[in-house]
């Protein structure tokens, strides 16, 4: 995990409409950088639906949110709509960000070992350095916990 303090990776993946986009494009911006497991599975959905109600603030706060998940660029487009996220959701199914973020874990459900992506958020400061982690975050209270460290409302 990788913990305040560090340079946050950059990195370069397609959004939801195909769109490419670079980290290194929010430098000056405050960002909330969330990786989830997946579209449509009911935590992520609540973590996802929680970002976006409180999206004006973060909005407001001059922070930009983003989501990064190993689904597709459609199955982003399809969580989007279907749950009106109005923040940027990225694709990496060759988990080159999820990688460099060290969030693809060995996970363990109901006995069974697997590797997955594990439920972190990053804060990153103006200049790209890594400022708050929130390692395997609570979905239903991750977007607040959030809020309150930037002091937004």
């Amino acid at each position: 995990m990788l913990h305040p303090g560090c340079k946050a990776p950059d990195f370069t993946l397609p959004d939801k409409d195909g769109n490419l986009v670079s980290l290194s494009d929010f430098r000056g911006k405050k960002v909330v950088l969330y990786f989830y497991p997946r579209d449509n599975t009911p935590g992520c959905t609540r973590q996802a639906c929680a970002f976006a109600d409180a999206y004006d603030a973060f909005l407001q706060g001059g922070v930009a949110v983003i989501g990064v998940s190993k689904d597709s660029t459609a199955s982003h487009q399809k969580f989007a709509q279907k749950h009106q996220l109005p923040f940027l959701l990225l694709s990496d199914p060759s988990l080159t960000a999820i990688q460099a973020y060290d969030v693809w874990q060995e996970k363990k459900l109901y006995g069974k070992v697997s590797m997955g992506v594990v439920r972190t958020t990053y804060v990153i400061d103006e200049n790209g350095t890594i400022e708050h982690v929130i390692p395997k975050a609570k979905p239903d209270i991750n977007a607040a916990e959030i809020l309150s460290y930037l002091d937004l409302k």
